[in-house]
């Protein structure tokens, strides 16, 4: 199912040959530091993606500075009731695409069925370890060796959905979570774009 669904997003031919780009929308609920780099990925010729639209549940979001850095739409919900409503503007902005970017709401089974196969999450964890929060101070307390970050599919179940790409690093014996986090973080910037590419083109 998943891979007839990655099909539908390729690019067109018609869009390869016109330099086209799939519409697309970034839900954020933080520092927006992987919408950023989203961003600047999408502004280069070969980025198979243009970001057009930024949502998010929460104006204390820093991250919505870049809408307006980048001269890119905004929406503010209120998450609690605001799924259809949310459907709609994409449907009236064209959004073919949706990117999680440290999104902290979870979305219902009838959003993601609207969208199915094309909304993509970036998870600070070696999936399928440590789904959910807190991931790195589990990560130190296990004594793992490695952390790292994936990027998959997004469907019903929490940080369940298929690993489209992930990046291992190595666990120092002097990480903290925090330190850690930083060290995954450099590794989301590079892991998100080449996802977004192995998935269109």
């Amino acid at each position: 199912m998943e891979q007839l669904q990655q099909g539908e997003i390729k690019l067109s031919l018609m869009e390869k040959l016109t330099g086209l780009k799939k519409k697309t929308a970034v839900f954020i609920s933080g520092t927006g530091s992987n919408l950023k780099n989203i961003i600047k990925f999408s502004k280069i010729k070969k980025s198979p993606i243009s970001i057009d639209l930024i949502v998010s549940n929460t104006y204390q979001a820093k991250g919505l500075k870049y809408a307006n850095q980048f001269k890119i739409k905004k929406k503010v919900f209120n998450f609690k009731d605001a799924e259809k409503n949310i459907l709609t503007l994409l449907k009236k902005e064209k959004i073919k695409f949706i990117c999680l970017a440290g999104f902290m709401k979870i979305l219902s089974k009838q959003f993601i069925k609207n969208f199915d196969g094309r909304i993509i999450n970036i998870h600070p964890s070696l999936l399928p370890k440590y789904k959910g929060l807190n991931t790195h101070s589990r990560a130190i307390k296990s004594k793992d060796k490695f952390a790292g970050c994936s990027v998959h599919y997004v469907s019903a179940k929490l940080d369940s959905g298929k690993v489209i790409l992930q990046k291992k690093i190595k666990i120092a014996a002097n990480d903290s979570p925090t330190s850690l986090a930083k060290k995954v973080l450099k590794q989301e910037h590079k892991l998100y774009p080449a996802a977004i590419m192995k998935i269109f083109v």
